[in-house]
């Protein structure tokens, strides 16, 4: 069993109250659609407005909290929302530009060769200052290596997918600048793969992500978090939530009925 009873319970309630956050500062859109209403009802387009905005809000209201949950066991540090630092060698950054100049040119992403060549370059030029996001999920191990997740919807926008990568070769290189002997893994993560039973390949075919080094999708990224089969004990902690939720569901729905 890979996450033991405690932590189901732990990870359950924290779905749970996810859940009823989102109800308490929920507001329904107020559009009027009377088609949609007498064809299909209230309670199921007020259940089909809120399914759409808990989407939007699921990253970082549920699978945020649950992984750092489910990471606690396994790793010395944990942080959700990390403030990865802002300074980072001229060295570094025009590494990074070369990288990204060549990829550009449908050379292949190697993720190692990549690490190397911005680590090799992190002592050399001025330190600048750069404006980045903050990590999703910053994990450390006990040999004191780290691991930087960016985590993304189950279809991220494609149109952006140079900015991500970016992104994770800039976090590489704020952490070299301050010590270039670092053992670093910056990667996206994917919380399911959509396409089941087929691969994920949406990043792949860009040609941007090395899909060895540098992404995890689904029970990869949560059995890595939790151990082996934590994805489906995790599944198993949603469906009894959702069944423990059920009646509350039902009766904050049944109210747009009487609207």
């Amino acid at each position: 069993m890979a996450i033991n009873n405690q932590k189901k319970e732990e990870i359950k309630n924290i779905i749970k109250e996810s859940i009823r956050s989102k109800f308490k500062h929920y507001k329904p859109e107020t559009l009027s659609m009377p088609f949609h209403y007498r064809l299909l009802g209230k309670d199921r387009m007020a259940l089909y407005s809120f399914i759409q905005s808990l989407n939007t809000t699921f990253g970082t209201s549920i699978f945020e909290p649950v992984a750092v949950a489910l990471a606690q066991d396994k790793f010395t540090k944990v942080r959700a929302q990390y403030s990865v630092g802002n300074t980072i060698s001229q060295g570094c950054q025009q590494a990074i530009q070369t990288i990204m100049n060549s990829l550009s040119t449908e050379k292949s992403p190697c993720k190692p060769e990549e690490l190397e060549a911005i680590r090799n370059a992190a002592l050399a030029g001025n330190l600048v200052k750069i404006k980045t996001v903050k990590v999703d999920l910053f994990l450390e191990d006990r040999n004191g290596e780290q691991y930087l997740f960016d985590l993304k919807t189950a279809k991220p926008n494609i149109s952006n997918f140079k900015d991500f990568k970016r992104t994770l070769l800039e976090w590489a290189g704020i952490i070299y600048t301050s010590n270039s002997n670092a053992d670093v893994n910056t990667l996206i993560a994917i919380p399911y793969n959509p396409y089941e039973p087929k691969p994920y390949e949406r990043w792949t075919i860009k040609g941007m992500l090395d899909d060895k080094y540098e992404l995890m999708v689904g029970e990869e990224f949560w059995n890595f978090l939790g151990g082996d089969d934590a994805y489906n004990d995790l599944l198993d902690c949603f469906e009894i939530a959702g069944i423990e939720l059920r009646p509350e569901i039902d009766g904050y729905f049944s109210n747009f009925t009487r609207q």
